[in-house]
């Protein structure tokens, strides 16, 4: 079975060959990967990765969009009178092109694109900090931010999967370690219907869209079902996100990327308890339900040593499984 058929099997609710895998290792452990590997296409090769998360694409502001604040806080009033980049400028898909070809085309992965959230893409703007101010002081402003972030969200969206892109994936960071960054209401009334603009039109195309949450948002699972996102990730377990509840009630409704902990289990030199994480989680979803994936990018805390443990035990584990 090619990569890509097994990672479509997966997300489809149906059972895979084996469990497929990917890591988010380039952000931090580029240089001793290559020293091991000769570079990290060759590591990703040699675990023989299922699937790829691609980047790049357009800025939504031009690098000096914001220069004549001269750093003060831009308000969400300020802001609506900022131009936005052109989602449509062509040659900035140029390193999108370049993976879809590398990971899809030469190597049969699955390919997704990384897309702009609505609250994380604008805390650039704002600083988090006012940001979440500004929920309760500017709700009526935020929500034509809001709207014209999701209208270009979604024409980004579109050209990745015009460029041969299998899934969009949302980024937009919520969660906090036990519960979310604001009030459940406030994600109905502010975040919902903007994801919503996006999720619509991919899931009208039949295409496949995937959520990129930090954190814990458990009490807005139901919305991000209600969405139709077809993946999540992380679904972190150390920020209270249950794997076995998931598992036991919502496995037909989405599948769960992630799997591998960086917070608590890999990078940390316990060799004995990340085997045994990995078997745990590896040993849950032997017949599908999981794309096996670091729920973020692995620390550079991580010594080269340690993931090679990492990755021959996945390796082996998912194939004799």
């Amino acid at each position: 079975m090619l990569s890509r058929e097994r990672v479509i099997q997966t997300i489809r609710h149906q059972r895979p060959d084996r469990v497929p895998v990917y890591s988010w290792v380039r952000a931090n452990l580029t240089e001793p990967i290559a020293a091991r590997f000769g570079s990290v296409d060759a590591f990703e090769d040699r675990y023989e990765f299922d699937f790829a998360h691609l980047f790049g694409g357009p800025s939504i502001y031009a690098p000096d969009a914001f220069a004549r604040f001269a750093g003060q806080p831009v308000t969400p009033r300020q802001a609506l009178d900022v131009p936005m980049s052109d989602p449509n400028d062509r040659a900035a898909y140029s390193a999108i092109v370049d993976g879809i070809r590398h990971h899809k085309e030469q190597r049969g992965r699955f390919v997704y694109v990384q897309t702009p959230g609505i609250f994380e893409a604008n805390n650039g703007v704002f600083g988090i900090e006012n940001h979440l101010l500004y929920l309760a002081l500017y709700e009526e402003d935020l929500h034509e931010v809001y709207r014209r972030q999701a209208e270009w969200n979604r024409t980004f969206a579109h050209n990745c999967l015009d460029l041969g892109a299998d899934m969009v994936h949302v980024s937009d960071d919520w969660g906090a370690q036990n519960a979310l960054l604001f009030s459940p209401q406030t994600w109905w009334s502010l975040i919902y219907p903007y994801h919503k603009i996006t999720t619509d039109s991919i899931k009208a195309r039949g295409a496949f869209i995937s959520l990129h949450c930090d954190g814990c948002f458990s009490s807005v699972l139901d919305g991000v079902m209600q969405l139709g996102y077809d993946v999540v990730h992380p679904f972190q377990e150390s920020a209270g996100m249950d794997l076995t509840g998931f598992r036991e009630h919502y496995r037909q409704r989405f599948t769960v990327m992630g799997g591998l902990d960086v917070q608590t289990t890999i990078g940390f030199g316990r060799l004995d308890a990340l085997a045994t994480d990995i078997r745990r989680v590896l040993g849950m979803f032997r017949d599908g339900g999981l794309l096996y994936c670091t729920t973020h990018f692995i620390q550079d805390h991580c010594s080269i040593d340690e993931l090679v443990f990492a990755y021959d035990l996945i390796h082996e584990t998912v194939r004799r499984q």
